[in-house]
């Protein structure tokens, strides 16, 4: 059928102004406030340094940034906010290796991390630390293997909860190593960084930025550290797979996720802003005396970087049979 010529020329106008309006409100972007979900409570290391990056953001997107913070259920409820939000750029999600363990260890969350948000830049990074208590008669990795090997079962490390960048910590040297220790979770890192203090737990994974003053004052004896390379901030303090966890690498990344099906421009937008925050370096500056590190990558990049995170987990999480949190 041949549309009547009026119509045509109708049809025609609607479908150009529908293309038109959508580099329109990229070019607009950021028209108003932009919400970004932070799943954790305030004052951890993504909180602090999401909210370094937020203040460049607003300096350079002319427009506020707000921080909301959604801890809960193991970083689930607040991911699931972000995954249920508008797909039009004004609620982020801030994205952690957490969310990537959480793909297999949480068996009925309602969302799926690379399905229902996209991956649009990463942020920073920060190296774990190892410490034990002083009572613990191990001066080294070595000896501390050799003491569980002897007493397994007896050994304890605490985390801030299933799934946290704490307690994959441990699970990746006991995968590495076969150590035989025993995972101690808490309701968050307070109450795991005060029995570390008083002895209650022989062991704990914490970021450097945080264990650092601790460390100095000998309250607690570092053992490794969990990048490739070694911590800045403890140069003298060696890597866990220098020490001997051959291939151990586990480090506190942060990074930044959208609502699926936000217009790529968007992405592109915040993309490239968020990579030139990072970069700044008066930011560089600040996040370094937080040991932290920008991190650089393309989107695409930075997806799959995030899917073998996920894949990463899974094993770890099959290998050493751990339950599923429902």
């Amino acid at each position: 059928m041949i549309l009547p010529q009026r119509a045509a020329c109708v049809l025609i106008m609607f479908v150009v102004l529908i293309f038109a309006a959508y580099p329109a409100a990229a070019d607009e972007y950021p028209a108003r406030t932009v919400k970004i979900i932070v799943p954790f409570g305030a004052g951890g290391p993504a909180d602090v340094f999401t909210r370094a990056v937020a203040a460049e953001l607003q300096k350079s997107m002319k427009q506020t940034f707000v921080m909301e913070n959604r801890p809960g259920a193991g970083t689930t409820i607040g991911t699931d906010a972000v995954a249920k939000a508008a797909p039009d750029g004004y609620t982020l999600l801030v994205l952690s290796g957490t969310q990537a363990v959480n793909e297999t260890l949480y068996g009925k969350k309602q969302y799926q991390l690379l399905r229902d948000l996209v991956p649009i830049a990463p942020l920073v990074d920060t190296d774990l630390v190892m410490v034990v208590h002083p009572s613990v008669p191990a001066k080294t990795l070595a000896e501390l293997l050799a003491l569980a090997k002897a007493k397994p079962g007896t050994i304890n490390y605490g985390s801030s909860g299933p799934g946290s960048n704490y307690h994959m910590a441990g699970e990746l040297l006991k995968n590495i190593t076969g150590a035989d220790i025993v995972h101690v979770p808490y309701k968050g890192s307070t109450g795991a960084r005060n029995d570390i203090l008083s002895g209650q737990i022989q062991i704990l994974f914490d970021s450097v930025p945080t264990m650092t003053s601790t460390i100095a004052s000998g309250m607690v004896r570092p053992l490794g550290t969990s990048g490739m390379t070694r911590s800045v901030q403890l140069p003298d303090v060696p890597t866990l797979d220098e020490a001997g966890a051959k291939g151990f690498q586990h480090t506190l990344w942060v990074g930044v996720m959208a609502p699926a099906g936000t217009p790529q421009p968007i992405v592109d937008i915040l993309h490239k802003e968020i990579t030139k925050a990072v970069n700044q370096p008066s930011l560089k500056e600040t996040l370094a005396k937080q040991g932290a590190v920008p991190l650089t990558m393309g989107q695409a990049e930075f997806k799959t970087f995030v899917q073998a995170q996920v894949d990463k987990w899974a094993k770890v999480i099959k290998d050493n049979g751990i339950k599923h949190v429902n």
